[in-house]
């Protein structure tokens, strides 16, 4: 019996939560939260990579007059990034002696509830600190993140599986510029500017700028105090915030933020997706798992996916020095 009460009270607690735990996750991180807002959060059904399309190229536009000769030869203006599908999980167990000692239904469940808070809290920070991962993480098997995509080196490296050293892969290198010296507050803002500006295409431009906290507090300091602007909606989500040009400059660094120190990310997240597979996405994986070996039962929680770009020209990072 009290395998049976257990056995009802994991699936329900598991099954429960993990629909929450979607959300959870992309609250704890300024990127995903963004990503969800604008409906970046697009899930996959199947396939061995995820395909991002990438529209690379211009077509010809040619003035004439009378009977000039209008070219009509076709030009490759598309081709297309693909992203490994990466996996994770976090496993919730309870052992058979814990099942004993905390036998009844209403004691099981006070179990499992922490074992799964637990679990969704890992999940959300592990998340969290792969996003700004290069993708070589747990031998390769990480996602990659932001120092993979928007990277400090954007001329080398294969991204998408396309070869940034290659001539004439040039519109899918990332910009990226180092600080010749520490930048202080007399200086980042002009640093700020050129890298702001560089991105701009038309009505293209960053929308989030993502800093570590030591980067963060020399642009704070640059400020005065008619210009610490904040967007409400960014700050009372629990994230700290000003504004530059109209992008939010969100600081996740410190205890239980990630961004690399001396890093700042303008990002543009029009071109940026979190690509998880609609069957792993914070969904408990199978069954019951009984150990071989062990007295003890499993739940698995998974999530499969990438994060994925179709635009890496219109992203940028800044470095101090």
């Amino acid at each position: 019996m009290a395998n049976e009460n257990y056995n009802d009270a994991l699936t329900t607690t598991l099954a429960y939560r993990s629909r929450q735990l979607t959300d959870n996750v992309s609250k704890n991180n300024a990127l995903l939260r963004r990503l969800k807002e604008k409906s970046k959060i697009r899930e996959i059904s199947g396939g061995s990579k995820i395909l991002e399309e990438l529209e690379y190229g211009e077509g010809d536009m040619i003035w004439y007059n009378g009977y000039d000769t209008i070219d009509y030869t076709p030009k490759q203006l598309f081709t297309a990034a693909e992203f490994a599908l990466k996996l994770c999980a976090v496993p919730v167990a309870i052992s058979g002696e814990d099942l004993l000692k905390n036998s009844g239904p209403e004691k099981i469940v006070d179990l499992f509830e922490k074992r799964v808070e637990n679990a969704m809290k890992t999940m959300s920070n592990q998340m969290s600190k792969a996003i700004y991962s290069d993708g070589t993480g747990s031998s390769g098997k990480e996602i990659g993140g932001l120092q993979f995509l928007v990277a400090d080196a954007p001329e080398t490296g294969v991204v998408g599986g396309i070869n940034r050293e290659t001539s004439g892969n040039e519109f899918w290198r990332n910009k990226s510029t180092t600080a010749t010296a520490a930048l202080d507050k007399d200086t980042i803002g002009k640093e700020m500017h050129k890298m702001y500006h560089s991105l701009c295409r038309g009505t293209d431009k960053p929308d989030l700028i993502v800093t570590s906290d030591d980067l963060y507090s020399v642009y704070e300091d640059s400020l005065t105090a008619l210009q610490r602007f904040s967007d409400p909606k960014v700050a009372e989500s629990g994230f700290v915030t000003l504004k530059f040009k109209g992008a939010d400059v969100v600081c996740d660094g410190g205890q239980g933020g990630y961004c690399p120190e001396k890093h700042m990310y303008f990002l543009n997240t029009d071109y940026i997706y979190l690509r998880p597979h609609k069957d792993r996405n914070m969904k408990v994986i199978g069954g019951d798992r009984m150990a071989v070996n062990q007295d003890a039962l499993y739940k698995i929680v998974g999530w499969a996916g990438n994060l994925t770009m179709s635009n890496a020209a219109l992203q940028g990072v800044l470095i101090d020095a």
